[in-house]
């Protein structure tokens, strides 16, 4: 049975969130408390979460990126998504909320 797992490494003001398996509901209080810790650091101006190593999200995956983003926002920081497979991403373009994030197709699109 697949699980979330993630590794968050930091390079000056930049956070990697790079997350694996399945963000369900089993995992993403877990995350969450991961992002919030990040986006409450004063030093660190962008926070990313890679979603290309995850096999599946459901709403309540949706739900934790979408809370993410509104704290980010409200602590001025940057919240970015590495696009993740297919599968994953149609859960936000049915949603509408892949024109309302902040995407990119790789890190090394990031500043």
């Amino acid at each position: 049975m697949p699980t979330l797992d993630f590794q968050t490494t930091r390079n000056g003001t930049l956070a990697v969130i790079a997350a694996t398996g399945e963000l369900d509901l089993s995992g993403a209080a877990a995350l969450e408390a991961e992002i919030e810790s990040l986006t409450a650091d004063p030093d660190l101006g962008t926070v990313v979460l890679d979603l290309s190593g995850l096999e599946f999200m459901d709403s309540s995956g949706l739900r934790t990126v979408v809370l993410a983003d509104m704290r980010a926002r409200e602590a001025g920081r940057r919240f970015a998504l590495v696009r993740g497979p297919e599968t994953v991403h149609r859960v936000f373009e049915i949603t509408r909320m892949s024109d309302r994030l902040d995407f990119v197709d790789s890190l090394e699109e990031l500043p």
